[in-house]
């Protein structure tokens, strides 16, 4: 396990403190009303906590994916959909530090970490999914600018971004992984249409939606980095965004486990505490190994990326072993609760709905099985 350090468990005890005191206010009626939390993100920011991982030349606190990765965990240890909704108003940020120019950088990153702008990353489309080189959404050179075209799909934070990095395809032959660049598009433009998807399942509190592109104008300056290299953008974004949804899978785990001890330890069936029961402790010792394992495949995997060791396989191993540990764990915590744990008004029922989709964003499961897989044969 790695030594966290005096400086790490100061912004832990913070994240957990602020998020034990204010999520609560938000996340039953955000969940049921699918409204964003917006006065909990505006707070984040103002206490630090969004998009710590943000050097401090663009107004961040300049920590790295391991702070991060606490702050994370400790959020959605008290609720995923509000958590998630207030953390990842910055997704894409992570890509566009490591390949936005300095202008680009200065201009959209501060932004973020004020509470004054809103991002996105727009990657899925109807057709193509896991797929990310099967995208059909074009760019196309007029002038000065860029015109595209096209629709993406369940794209996180769509319809509230005020800008977003949009992966389109610039080249129509040649290497498959060369034919696509990523555009950092003002989501105010004309053309620009969104429409928010609602009926989730879970994560409600997070807003999706659905975008069109009609002949939207983005000017030749937001091409982000090297043209023909949109693909390996994305693939920059996914190795660094899976340790902060490998964070969101073990602050749910952890969350459910307390609400499973804490339940064991009052209810009484039999004339006992059902935590007397054995069947009920061996419960609870496979959900605590569990956690514990996914928690120190989530350090390392971030404390390597701090560490500038940049393994794709690590990061997919810890987004996919500990999004299966969240969904296996919230499900024995709601077992533990029975009935009472099946309706509404306990969170363990949000958590169950939530943790599902953890294991379907920022890469399937099967994506990150044969991820890992085809590296360690070595084989395309």
């Amino acid at each position: 396990m790695i030594e966290l350090g005096e400086e790490r468990l100061d912004i832990k005890k913070a994240a957990k403190e602020f998020a034990e005191n204010e999520i609560p206010k938000y996340s039953k009626e955000c969940d049921e009303k699918e409204e964003f939390p917006w006065k909990l993100w505006k707070d984040s920011c103002k206490q630090g906590f969004v998009g710590v991982f943000i050097d401090e030349a663009y107004g961040g606190q300049g920590y790295g994916y391991l702070e991060n990765a606490l702050i994370w965990e400790e959020f959605h240890k008290v609720d995923p959909g509000c958590a998630f909704a207030a953390l990842g108003t910055t997704i894409g940020a992570e890509t566009l530090l490591v390949n936005g120019n300095e202008e680009q950088k200065e201009n959209f990153l501060p932004p973020l970490v004020k509470g004054k702008a809103i991002m996105a990353i727009m990657i899925t489309e109807p057709q193509a999914g896991s797929d990310v080189a099967g995208i059909k959404t074009k760019a196309e050179k007029s002038g000065n600018d860029w015109v595209i075209n096209g629709t993406k799909t369940f794209s996180t934070n769509g319809s509230i971004a005020d800008y977003a990095i949009v992966l389109c395809r610039t080249e129509e032959s040649g290497e498959r992984h060369r034919r696509f660049s990523t555009f950092i598009v003002d989501l105010k433009e004309d053309g620009v249409k969104r429409r928010k998807l609602s009926g989730k399942l879970g994560m409600r509190a997070s807003d999706t939606a659905e975008i069109s592109f009609d002949n939207v104008h983005v000017p030749k300056e937001n091409l982000m980095g090297i043209q023909g290299r949109g693909f390996y953008h994305i693939m920059d974004f996914f190795n660094r965004s899976r340790t902060w949804v490998a964070a969101q899978a073990v602050g749910a785990t952890q969350g459910a486990l307390d609400f499973a001890i804490n339940y064991s330890r009052e209810r009484v069936a039999f004339g006992n505490k059902i935590a007397s029961f054995q069947a009920i402790q061996f419960k609870i010792a496979e959900m605590a190994t569990k956690l514990e394992a996914a928690r120190c495949l989530t350090y390392k995997a971030s404390y390597m990326l701090d560490r500038g060791k940049i393994d794709p396989v690590f990061s997919a191993m810890a987004k996919w072993y500990s999004a299966k540990v969240a969904v296996e764990v919230v499900d024995e915590a709601l077992q533990i609760h029975g009935g009472i744990g099946y309706f509404s008004d306990h969170p363990i029922s949000r958590f169950y709905r939530d943790v599902k989709a953890i294991e379907i964003y920022e890469g399937t499961k099967e994506i990150e099985k044969w991820l890992i897989g085809r590296k360690i044969l070595g084989v395309r």
